[in-house]
C-alpha cells in the first residue's frame, strides 16, 4: 500500500521552506505580530500570512508528567519560520522531535481586525505519535478558500502526557494522566487570549480533528477546563466513549516502572531519565490489553476529567456545542501496512483473522455469515474490512451520534465513500483520507498523490462543508444536497463522493449486527 508518510526532517524543512517562497511587492515582505508574551515574524506566501512554530508553552523537559504553563514573555521578535519540534515518539526515524514541543502555527489572511472564524486542528496519531508539521496540515488552502484562521499544534504524546503517576504517592504528577489534554486546553487559551491579534476571533472557534484528533476533542468536550474555549466541534474518524479508569491506568504506570526497574520509590527519577528510555519502555504488553504496547490516553482522574466523554450518556456540558462526525467507508483498508495478505484472504482463515481484529466480543463465524447473507458477491477480504471498519471506529461513532441524538443535541454525520485513486482504488476510501480533502493538500497524501478534477470536486465539497460548519454550526449551502441533522431512528448521513447524496441509515444492518455486543472502547 502507498505508505503513511512519516515526514523526516529534511522533508519538514523542505515543507516549511515553501512557506517562504514571496513575490517582490512590498504585501510580501516580513509581517510582525504581537502575543501577550512577546512579539512574532511570520511570512507571506500566495496571499496567506504563516506563523510556524510559536511558542504556547514553557519548556516541558522542566515539568515532565506535570501541568503545563505558559511561555514566558520575551523581548524583541522571535522568528516564526519553522515548525516546532514534535512530543517524543516511538518510530519517529529522523523526525524533529523534544519534550520542548509546545508550539503551534497560525495562517490567517491578514493581521487586521477581520474577527474571521479559527479553525484549530488537533493531529491523529492516537495519544502516542504524530505531529503537526508537513503538508499535509498545511493551513494554507484551507485558510484561503474560507476567509479562516487555521491554527494546528503540537502537545505531550505517549508517556510523557498520559502516563498515569497520580497512585504512585507523588503529588508533583497529579495530573499526569491528562497532562496532553491540559496542553491542548493550554493552547486554546493562548488562541482566547492572542488570535484577535492574528485576524480571527475568539468568540468563533472551531476544533477539528482525525482520528487520535477527534478522540481528543469529545474528552476535551467532558472537561470542565475546556468549557467555553471552542464553540464547534468536528470529529474525523476518532471518537473517545470512555477514558481509562484510574487502576488500569495505575497499571501500566506500574509496568512501566518495573520495565525500567524502579520502584515508587524512584519517582524522582523520571524526571531525569532520558526520553529515548521511557519511549523504549513503553513498548512492553500492555498489562490490561494484553496485547499492544502500553496503551497510553486520558485517565477518569477525579480531577482534570470527571466523568467519561460519551458514557453514560454525552456530556451535558458540551450539549450546546454543534458537532459534526465522520468516518471513512473503509477505515481499516488504512491499516493494512506491509500485510498485503489481507487482499488476498480465503474463506476458511477469515474467522481466526476477524477474532483477531473486530475488537469486539462476537462470534466471527456469525460475522461472516451474515456479510455473506448481505452482500452474496463479496470476496473474503472485502469482508473482513467491512467488518473490521464496522465493528471498531464507526461503532464508536454511532455511540456518540446517538448520544447526542437522544439529548437533542445539533449533530451531523458524514461518511465519505469516495474511493481514492491509488492501485486502482484498491483502498476504497481509508483512514486518514479525509484529511487531504478537508485541507485541500490532495497532493500530499499517499492515497491521492495528485490534483486529479475528480479529487478536486469531492475536497471543494469538503471543504466548503467544514467552513460553512466552522462558521455558523450548520454544514448546509453551496452545492451540498439538504444536510439534516442526526436524528432518531433516520440517523441521515451526508455521504461525500463525487455526487453527494443524503442515505437514511446507511449500512443498517452492519450496525444492526453489531449492536448485539456492547462496545468497549480500545484501551480503556
Amino acid at each position: 500500500m502507498p505508505p503513511h508518510r512519516k515526514w523526516t526532517r529534511r522533508a519538514i524543512l523542505a515543507a516549511t521552506a515553501a512557506c517562504f517562497v514571496t513575490d517582490t511587492s512590498a504585501a510580501s515582505r516580513d509581517t510582525v505580530a504581537r502575543t501577550q508574551y512577546g512579539r512574532v515574524r511570520g511570512w507571506r506566501r500566495d496571499g496567506v500570512l504563516c506563523f510556524l512554530g510559536v511558542r504556547y508553552g514553557r519548556d516541558t523537559r522542566l515539568a515532565r508528567f506535570q501541568a503545563p504553563k505558559p511561555p514566558e514573555p520575551w523581548r524583541g521578535v522571535r522568528e516564526a519560520r519553522a515548525y516546532g519540534p514534535a512530543s517524543p515518539q516511538r518510530g519517529g526515524g529522523d523526525t524533529n522531535q523534544s519534550e520542548d514541543c509546545l508550539f503551534l502555527n497560525v495562517w490567517t489572511p491578514a493581521l487586521d481586525a477581520g474577527r474571521r472564524t479559527v479553525m484549530v486542528y488537533i493531529h491523529g496519531g492516537a495519544y502516542s505519535s504524530g505531529s503537526a508539521a508537513g503538508p499535509l496540515l498545511d493551513g494554507a488552502r484551507l485558510c484561503r478558500r474560507g476567509d479562516v484562521v487555521v491554527v494546528t499544534l503540537n502537545h505531550r504524546l505517549g508517556p510523557f502526557g498520559y502516563a498515569y503517576l497520580a497512585r504512585l504517592g507523588d503529588e508533583r504528577f497529579a495530573d499526569s494522566g491528562n497532562a496532553g489534554q491540559l496542553d491542548l486546553i493550554l493552547a486554546l487559551e493562548w488562541v482566547r487570549d492572542n488570535i484577535g491579534n492574528f485576524g480571527g476571533d475568539p468568540g468563533s472557534v472551531m476544533v477539528f480533528g482525525q482520528s487520535g484528533g477527534g478522540a481528543k476533542i469529545a474528552t476535551l468536550m467532558a472537561m470542565p477546563r475546556a468549557n467555553g474555549l471552542f464553540h464547534r466541534a468536528a470529529t474525523m474518524s476518532g471518537q473517545q466513549i470512555t477514558a481509562s479508569g484510574p487502576l488500569n491506568a495505575t497499571r501500566r504506570a506500574q509496568a512501566l516502572l518495573r520495565q525500567m526497574e524502579l520502584t515508587s520509590a524512584d519517582m524522582s527519577r523520571l524526571l531525569v531519565v532520558p526520553p529515548a528510555l521511557l519511549l523504549e519502555a513503553s513498548a512492553i504488553t500492555d498489562p490490561v490489553l494484553d496485547y499492544g504496547s502500553l496503551y497510553f490516553g486520558p485517565v477518569l482522574d477525579g480531577r482534570n476529567l470527571l466523568r467519561h466523554p460519551f458514557y453514560p450518556d454525552a456530556a451535558p456540558q458540551s450539549l450546546g456545542i454543534p458537532m459534526m462526525l465522520g468516518n471513512t467507508h473503509d477505515e481499516t483498508r488504512g491499516f493494512v501496512g506491509a500485510d498485503r495478505s489481507l487482499f488476498d484472504l480465503r474463506w476458511e482463515d477469515l474467522p481466526g483473522r476477524l477474532a483477531d481484529a473486530m475488537r469486539v466480543d462476537i462470534s466471527p463465524e456469525l460475522v461472516v455469515r451474515r456479510y455473506r447473507e448481505l452482500y452474496p458477491t463479496s470476496t473474503p477480504s472485502e469482508v473482513y474490512f467491512a467488518a473490521t471498519t464496522a465493528s471498531r471506529s464507526w461503532r464508536g461513532q454511532i455511540i456518540e451520534a446517538e448520544e447526542r441524538a437522544k439529548a437533542g443535541a445539533p449533530a451531523y454525520v458524514y461518511q465519505l465513500d469516495w474511493r481514492a485513486p491509488a492501485e486502482g482504488g484498491l483502498f476504497g476510501a481509508p483512514h486518514t483520507l479525509d484529511i487531504p480533502l478537508v485541507f485541500g493538500n490532495l497532493e500530499a497524501s499517499p492515497y491521492i498523490g495528485q490534483r486529479t478534477g475528480e479529487a478536486e470536486l469531492v475536497s471543494a465539497k469538503m471543504m466548503d462543508a467544514f467552513i460553512a460548519f466552522a462558521k455558523t454550526g450548520d454544514p448546509n449551502g453551496g452545492v451540498l444536497p439538504p444536510w439534516p441533522r442526526y436524528a432518531l431512528p433516520a440517523r441521515d448521513t451526508m455521504i461525500f463522493d463525487v455526487a453527494p447524496r443524503v442515505e437514511r441509515d446507511p449500512r443498517k444492518a452492519e450496525r444492526e449486527l453489531f449492536a448485539v455486543a456492547p462496545y468497549v472502547q480500545p484501551g480503556t
